[in-house]
């Protein structure tokens, strides 16, 4: 008697799955949101003077030194973001994708239960991935400054912040990130298993609080430069 043949049938692959789309976005989340908090603190540094934020930024391409080569460390930061950045965009477009498909009618009456934030996330993301690359050509390359000095990012980011668009597209795009820290992190906390109920208020309070931070403490850069604060 001849045994039916077997059918095979896999599982889905970790990243075809939407708790795999979902962990990778943390995590990818996670990291960027580590990199912005030491990025901030860094940029803190030009409230002590030209000497010590040029020191700083030199440091910056010393780091690891002499076992790494000039600048080694900070590629590899780079790197590290760019797969995170890619990670994320990806996951986000595809889960995004993967949400229409799964309901193609809009409803009839439309609620608007999410908070501002969560409505927003999309074009959000949007304006962080256009500012990232203004903000590599403005302060990074160097080639929208009109009035950059390699070599010198102190002044750099004083003639950045002397100029009207400079000040507008960043405060923009901070407003922009704060609202995406203060849902993503959350967001990411439910996913990776930390969300429950009696620590849903720490966890939302604890978003708020990040999201503030980091847009007051970027932000007052700009602030600084406009009042004349920094000069």
């Amino acid at each position: 008697m001849a045994l039916a043949p077997r059918t095979r049938t896999s599982a889905p692959s970790f990243w075809g799955s939407t708790i795999g789309k979902k962990t990778v976005m943390a995590v990818s989340g996670l990291i960027m949101l580590g990199y912005l908090a030491v990025h901030m603190l860094g940029n803190l540094k030009i409230f002590f003077g030209a000497d010590e934020f040029n020191g700083y930024a030199h440091w910056l391409r010393t780091l690891g030194s002499p076992f790494l080569h000039y600048e080694w460390a900070l590629w590899i930061v780079r790197l590290v973001l760019l797969a995170a950045v890619v990670a994320h965009a990806v996951s986000a477009y595809q889960l995004s994708r993967l949400d229409i498909r799964a309901r193609p009618v809009s409803y009839v009456h439309k609620r608007r239960r999410a908070s501002y934030a969560t409505r927003t996330m999309r074009w959000g993301g949007v304006i962080l991935g256009l500012f990232i690359v203004w903000h590599l050509l403005d302060l990074t390359t160097l080639t929208v400054n009109e009035r950059a000095w390699a070599g010198h990012p102190y002044e750099n980011v004083l003639a950045t912040f002397s100029t009207w668009y400079g000040n507008t597209i960043y405060i923009v795009a901070m407003a922009a990130l704060g609202l995406h820290i203060r849902h993503g992190f959350w967001s990411a906390a439910q996913t990776l298993g930390a969300g429950r109920a009696r620590r849903e208020r720490t966890l939302r309070t604890l978003a708020n609080t990040l999201a503030f931070v980091l847009f007051a403490g970027f932000v007052s850069v700009p602030v600084a430069v406009m009042t004349g604060m920094v000069n």
